[in-house]
């Protein structure tokens, strides 16, 4: 890991720098002010998806879900309590394939729940179907070595 940080803003999309040493002091925004972890899932668009898989220096794991998905509503209070674990390590994000389809295609999600792991901009792990806290806390640190 280098000495800074990029890191994006889950309010306001501001890209910060931080030094890497200061990850795990609860940094906040240059911008807005506003904490740059909360210890839950950033919820993603077609608008911002880019922003932080491509401009943030930490891995970035995304959650493919959508409303009617009975296993995505079961999985969901799961998501969260690995967001509490592996942040501010990696951020966690979702994005509901029903309002934002062109992202499922563009990422070829065949099935959902999808968890897709970035990390440098590019996509380096995949694991699809339903799982529990502690197995994708397992699962990401697994593939991050």
């Amino acid at each position: 890991m280098s000495d800074t940080l990029h890191l994006v803003c889950p309010h306001c999309q501001a890209v910060n720098r931080l030094p890497a040493a200061r990850l795990g002091q609860r940094p906040s925004c240059g911008q807005c002010r506003r904490p740059l972890f909360s210890a839950h899932p950033v919820e993603l668009t077609a608008a911002t998806f880019a922003r932080h898989v491509g401009r943030s220096d930490i891995p970035v794991l995304v959650d493919f879900w959508a409303p009617w998905c009975g296993p995505c509503k079961t999985m969901a209070p799961q998501f969260a309590q690995a967001a509490q674990l592996l942040e501010p390590q990696v951020r966690l994000a979702k994005v509901d394939t029903e309002a934002e389809p062109g992202l499922g295609a563009q990422h070829g999600i065949r099935s959902i729940p999808t968890l897709a792991l970035f990390r440098g901009g590019r996509e380096v792990a995949r694991q699809a179907g339903a799982m529990g806290a502690q197995d994708i806390v397992r699962w990401v640190r697994a593939q991050l070595g």
